[in-house]
């Protein structure tokens, strides 16, 4: 028999993310998946970010808690908030960052296709 389960965030191990310049920032991992799949719980405490840095998969972002920014391939930051969804393609360049705090959801699937306004991948 499966049973449901509730996952440790808030007693699991979060550890410093130190890569692309990062600063204030944190991270759990949540699960795994076969063909190249992640999800982590990301955290931006005020004043944090994650510089530019290339996606090494398909990516989600999606804002759980508080406000902050992503930049995409045009550098161009757009101000997210809770209940918001970022997807950056795989291999583009990218970075996130917090005035305020934010904790997000990470999705990474090595091909990852969002749907569109249609409901259909693009």
């Amino acid at each position: 028999m499966i049973n449901m389960r509730l996952l440790p965030v808030t007693t699991a191990p979060w550890e410093k993310i130190e890569m692309y310049s990062s600063h204030r920032a944190t991270t759990t991992r949540l699960a795994d998946g076969s063909g190249e799949t992640h999800i982590y719980m990301v955290r931006i405490e005020a004043g944090g970010i994650i510089d530019r840095h290339e996606a090494g998969f398909g990516q989600l972002w999606i804002i759980v808690e508080g406000s902050g920014w992503v930049a995409g391939g045009d550098d161009q930051r757009l101000e997210v908030s809770l209940g918001d969804v970022a997807f950056f393609e795989r291999g583009e360049q990218h970075a996130k960052g917090s005035d305020q705090g934010m904790t997000a959801v990470m999705i990474q699937i090595y091909d990852l296709e969002p749907i569109d306004d249609s409901g259909v991948a693009r």
